[in-house]
């Protein structure tokens, strides 16, 4: 299966992305090799585990006093390895939280850990400029090289041999160590800092990342430059293949992240992001595109699974005379009549809700006939993903037209009272999840204008009612003390009379 081809449009293949708000800028992602694809994400001083679909982290290492660094699996998915800006390495088990082993040795922060593909044995670079070897049933350090004339920042490991793997540095270089050597076999003039490699899984062909410049390499030729690609405008961070190699993705500080086709080296598709790039990731199956930016938001997208189209066989119709067959009797007195239940046939947002797909659901509700003639029906749904805890999922990720289309639903239905409570909690959700976004749509700041416009004039409205009662209040006290007067007097006059009558009768 090939990743996102050229006549594949992002609204008709990508679900609505799912953004996750981390500690801090999102430095590494990686996926589990095996199944369910848990990934890690590297942020600050912490390493969290998310399943695919979980919008929560599902286990958090936190053992790290300063930052932590490039958490990568081992290929059977058991252990996690990440350095850190204190300078140790700390090897994971993914069931338990405390580190296995530390394996201590470098003086400055390491940026880059990986397993070699023997399962055992660890290679690590850091800003000490050394690229060493690491065995973790001793935690001990096996060999060092210190070629690297600045700061080691990326590298990995070669699926095919289990001694060699590549690292990558500020010095412009790229270098490959075989680990039966004392120095490295071949080194690679990149041209800029190196901030990605990657190894194709033939062991074949390397890329290289730096500057605005992606290349590609060919090992076995000695290290002969391929192609050179320069469709990045700013740093290029980070790099990632599809499973079948045949798509080649690259993030960059430009906001964009490139797809090329591994054939003609060519774009065939590109995504935009809000802030600069760190991090990308693909699952092994293709299915799910993970990407880490500097403000700490973590974008999840994932591919919209593909409909079945079966080929139904023409089932043959009943003759006429079985519709009309029993019409015409009619039943005896000492008949029992069962009555046909009625079969009740749930809406499009109702079977949404059932299969909890919040999102989907608010579209559904979103759609003109339901929006313009049943408000209801829409605000009962937002009060109902309310009460789930859904609502600001739903509302997140969405593109410049829905969230349009949101902001008029609400600044026109937030004056109606029966609405109002509802509507006011989803505007602050979206005042809070969309205020990192203000000024960058024309369109989207005027609806935000007409919001407070609406509610300025609700406010204005109530201030007034309640002046008026206020004022009701007063003419209505004044009219019960009136009238309690009255009727004092009238009592007092009504016993003076009767007093007068009965003395009158007695003389």
């Amino acid at each position: 299966m090939t990743l996102f081809p050229k006549n594949i449009t992002l609204e008709g293949g990508i679900q609505t992305p799912v953004q996750i708000k981390e500690f801090g800028a999102v430095t590494k992602i990686d996926f589990s090799p095996v199944s369910p694809y848990n990934y890690a994400v590297t942020a600050s001083s912490r390493i969290h585990i998310y399943g695919r679909y979980s919008q929560e982290p599902i286990k958090t290492f936190s053992r790290f006093k300063d930052a932590a660094y490039c958490a990568t699996y081992r290929d059977d998915g058991n252990l996690l390895v990440a350095g850190s800006e204190e300078g140790t390495i700390r090897l994971f088990d993914l069931s338990g939280r405390a580190p296995l082993r530390q394996f201590d040795g470098p003086t400055k922060a390491v940026h880059v850990v990986g397993f070699l593909s023997d399962k055992y044995r660890i290679f690590s670079g850091g800003d000490d400029y050394s690229s060493s070897l690491w065995d973790i049933p001793s935690a001990t350090e096996i060999v060092s090289y210190s070629e690297h004339t600045d700061y080691v920042r990326c590298g990995c490991a070669s699926k095919v041999n289990a001694d060699v793997f590549i690292t990558g540095s500020y010095d412009h270089t790229v270098k490959l160590f075989d680990a039966r050597t004392k120095s490295s076999v071949m080194t690679i003039e990149h041209g800029q800092p190196v901030e990605s490699v990657l190894l194709f899984p033939s062991g074949g062909l390397l890329v290289s990342a730096g500057g605005r410049y992606v290349k590609v390499w060919d090992v076995l030729k000695g290290g002969q430059l391929l192609v050179s690609l320069k469709n990045h405008h700013k740093t290029v961070t980070c790099l990632c293949l599809n499973s079948s190699g045949q798509r080649l993705l690259s993030g960059s500080l430009d906001r964009h992240v490139k797809i090329y086709s591994t054939t003609s080296y060519k774009v065939v598709h590109s995504f935009n992001y809000a802030t600069s790039i760190l991090s990308l990731a693909l699952s092994p199956e293709d299915e799910t595109i993970v990407v880490g930016m500097t403000n700490g938001v973590l974008n999840v997208k994932h591919r919209k699974p593909e409909e079945r189209k079966e080929k139904s066989e023409k089932k043959r119709q009943p003759a006429y005379r079985t519709y009309v067959k029993g019409r015409t009797y009619m039943p005896k007195q000492e008949d029992f009549c069962v009555s046909k239940p009625v079969k009740r046939v749930l809406r499009k947002y109702d079977k949404l809700l059932k299969s909890f797909q919040s999102s989907k659901a608010l579209d559904a509700v979103l759609e003109p006939p339901i929006r313009l003639y049943t408000p209801e029906v829409t605000v009962a749904v937002m009060q109902e993903l309310h009460r789930r805890g859904t609502l600001r999922s739903a509302l997140a990720g969405r593109d410049e037209k829905q969230i349009n289309l949101l902001l008029t639903f609400v600044a026109r239905r937030v004056i109606e009272p029966r609405f109002t409570a509802v509507l006011v909690t989803v505007a602050d959700m979206i005042t809070d999840i969309y205020q990192p976004v203000v000024g960058q749509s024309a369109i989207v700041d005027r609806q935000f204008l007409k919001l407070q416009e609406a509610i300025g004039k609700e406010i204005d409205y109530q201030e007034e009612l309640l002046e008026v009662l206020g004022m009701m209040d007063t003419l209505f006290a004044t009219f019960t003390k009136k009238g309690a007067t009255y009727l004092e007097e009238n009592k007092s006059n009504g016993l003076t009379e009767t007093i007068e009558t009965n003395m009158n009768d007695t003389d």
